[in-house]
């Protein structure tokens, strides 16, 4: 519009300054906008914690991840900073992960193998405009020093928990050892002050292939960690380590005591006593082998008492054994106790059917039995008679000479 109130026309090249303008201030605002935020987040960084270190404390694979506070973190005083720690064996494909506000961090590791672990720092949201802000990540391994080769090092290690109450361990020398190779166990789990050494060890020749442990208390449910290593005054031998939980190598005893009841309509009830010791009843799983005739077969129960049926109601001979193992309900993981000895039902139907045929027989003897022996008295009597008048003539006949 010109001065006089009229429009004024916009030549075409005042049209596309115009154009500009308005695209150059949209310009503007977007970029003060997004810069704005963009600057608020970038402006925000935090540094990865420092000293991050894996140390080892003597336990036998329960290792201290520890670390210490990134630097400048002055402008973050009002905030609890947190970390983000990885950590696993080098042939695991999973990592364990863990938040944390503290410096350090205790967990358990196989030490036959190589242990990595990284950690990182993590602003709260609250302190970082409700963003995520986190540091680099700051990276540390472990190995035990390898000594002597692994052929060198115990072989079949076995631990059994005997019905919940005393732990023995057997294992097999290693191969090509020299003669004055000898095997030390020690142990630990949480509530051990320091690594243990085998009170009472089982012996072959000489050398130790075994550990009886004493009564151990507290020990269920956690981490039980073991190193067998080994010394010769001319080679060196290679340590090896286990980890697993008592629990879950419980081997119970088998019910002392069952009961097989065989009804005349074929059904089959068995019962059986819980296992002596101190494992509740609740946490015992049972598995029946059932043998009729030829064939076998095998069920499970939580119970202490089974119904079934005869498979066949011409089956001769009924055979049944128990045992037991604790259940999942108090371990991951069991070992079954030993059979129980077998108790058996024999089909006494042909014992019956020859007594039924007998009988007639045995009263037909008896009745000949009896009549020859009647006959024969009789037959006696009469011989008797038959003298007993001979001499009575005889004597007469003498009297009369």
């Amino acid at each position: 519009m010109d001065q006089g109130g009229g429009f004024k026309v916009l030549k075409r090249g005042e049209m596309a300054f115009l154009h500009l303008d308005i695209r150059c201030l949209y310009t503007i605002l977007l970029s003060t906008t997004f810069g704005c935020i963009f600057s608020s987040t970038t402006e925000l960084k935090v540094n990865p914690p420092q000293h991050f270190e894996i140390v080892d404390l003597g336990y036998l694979g329960y290792l201290s991840l520890q670390w210490k506070p990134p630097l400048t973190l002055d402008d973050f005083k009002d905030c609890a900073v947190e970390y983000e720690l990885k950590c696993r064996n080098n042939d695991s494909e999973d990592w364990k992960t863990i938040i944390t506000k503290k410096l350090s961090y205790r967990v358990g590791f196989d030490l036959n193998k190589g242990i990595e672990a990284k950690i990182r720092t993590i602003l709260p949201e609250q302190c970082a405009n409700g963003s995520n802000v986190q540091s680099s990540w700051l990276e540390a391994t472990y190995w035990t020093p390898s000594q002597g080769n692994v052929a060198t090092r115990i072989q079949d290690m076995d631990c059994v928990y005997n019905n919940w109450q005393y732990l023995s361990c057997s294992w097999k020398p290693g191969v090509n050892i020299p003669l004055d190779t000898n095997y030390y166990l020690f142990y630990w789990y949480d509530g051990l002050d320091q690594a243990a050494e085998c009170a009472e060890y089982l012996k072959a020749n000489g050398t130790n292939i075994g550990c009886r442990f004493p009564s151990l208390e507290s020990a269920d449910y956690k981490d039980f960690y073991i190193c067998v290593n080994g010394s010769s005054e001319s080679m060196s031998i290679m340590s090896n380590y286990f980890i697993f939980q008592l629990q879950n190598i419980v081997k119970p005893l088998p019910p002392h005591y069952f009961l097989l009841i065989m009804n005349s309509s074929g059904a089959i009830n068995l019962k059986w006593t819980v296992p002596r010791g101190p494992i509740p009843a609740r946490c015992f799983i049972y598995e029946i082998s059932l043998r009729e005739d030829d064939s076998t077969w095998m069920s499970c129960t939580v119970d202490n008492e089974i119904f079934t049926k005869r498979m066949s109601n011409k089956s001769h001979q009924i055979c049944i054994s128990v045992r037991s193992k604790v259940n999942m309900f108090c371990s991951d993981d069991g070992i079954w106790s030993e059979w129980t000895e077998e108790k058996c039902w024999r089909d006494n139907r042909w014992k019956e059917t020859w007594a039924y045929s007998m009988l007639p027989l045995g009263f037909a003897s008896l009745f000949l039995l009896s009549t020859l022996l009647l006959f024969l008295y009789n037959r006696q009597a009469l011989l008797k008679t038959i003298l007993n008048s001979n001499k009575e003539v005889f004597t007469q006949q003498e009297t009369c000479c």
